[in-house]
């Protein structure tokens, strides 16, 4: 038998699985896309775990754990998807003992797969000027295109959060947006006075994009036939304009990490970094004191005589 079969086409029907799937939706109010990744993860756990038999949580070790995650390894899993996949576990056991239903985790002597550094790629202050601008015409997808831009990097908002927004969301007298972030958390973020003409310049056009209909009543952002506008349509719009840059590559959330990285080296603080994106952890925001860091040395390797090559 294979280390780590597929999960069945039809998830084994289980009352704790059951229940962690309630305990997912509406007690920690994670979103869809979230719960159903979880449940996934854990399929391919369940059918590893279950063999030709049933599913019996009560019943898995430490070394069943063990060796799911090697076979995950011999797989040739990345590491990141290997501690996703852990993670989908972890939470599953975690809710068991906290519920009572078991008496210990086991899955808390096994660690998680060492993570590669990984520096987050962003757009360039020049490119990221650029990307503003490509968008061109004064028609209403347009003034969309440029209004959607200005505000995933003004205030570093992911794409789902973008095509989240609500007319009631908007305080442009004020400056901010409330978004709602992962795990359904709500803050209020500051974005700045470009994105803000470019949104008073989209919302004086967006009657325009209604569609035959009443189209979507509240959406900030709307498609041609006046429904919301959805996160694939703002990749899309970014690979149209991304020409424009100087630097290949670029993707929506290059510009979070553009408008972090940015105000970072512009003097802003990492606490406040953290509020403006909706980071849980001040260690996920620490992330761009390094790219921070290897923009210093570079410009150290070009300017101190010390450094030069002779």
């Amino acid at each position: 038998m294979p280390d780590t079969p597929p999960p069945p086409t039809a998830a084994p029907r289980h009352p704790d699985l059951e229940d962690f799937h309630r305990y997912l939706r509406f007690e920690k109010r994670a979103s869809p896309r979230t719960v159903d990744g979880y449940l996934r993860d854990l399929g391919f756990f369940v059918a590893h775990a279950r063999g030709d038999g049933d599913f019996d949580p009560a019943a898995i070790t430490h070394r069943d754990v063990r060796r799911y995650v090697a076979g995950l390894h011999k797989d040739g899993l990345a590491p990141s998807t290997i501690a996703r996949k852990l993670a989908a576990v972890r939470a599953f056991f975690r809710y068991l003992v906290r519920i009572e239903r078991l008496p210990a985790d086991p899955t808390a002597r096994v660690r998680t797969p060492k993570q590669p550094q990984r520096t987050p790629r962003f757009l360039s202050a020049d490119d990221a000027a650029r990307l503003m601008e490509a968008p061109q015409g004064d028609g209403p997808a347009a003034t969309r295109d440029r209004a959607i831009l200005e505000l995933a990097y003004g205030g570093g908002l992911r794409v789902s959060e973008v095509v989240g927004l609500d007319l009631s969301d908007l305080d442009l007298g004020q400056g901010t947006a409330r978004v709602v972030g992962k795990g359904s958390k709500t803050r209020i973020v500051p974005i700045g006075r470009h994105a803000i003409a470019a949104l008073q310049s989209w919302l004086a056009k967006r009657p325009e994009m209604n569609g035959k209909g009443s189209g979507h009543p509240t959406a900030v952002f709307r498609n041609k036939n006046g429904g919301r506008l959805s996160a694939r349509a703002v990749q899309r719009l970014v690979e149209r304009c991304r020409p424009a840059c100087a630097e290949a590559g670029a993707t929506p959330h290059w510009l979070r990490h553009a408008c972090a990285t940015h105000m970072l080296g512009s003097g802003a603080d990492l606490r406040s970094i953290q509020e403006l994106l909706g980071h849980s952890s001040l260690s996920t925001t620490q992330r761009y004191t390094h790219v921070d860091l290897h923009a210093l040395m570079q410009v150290y390797d070009r300017a101190h005589p010390r450094a030069k090559a002779e």
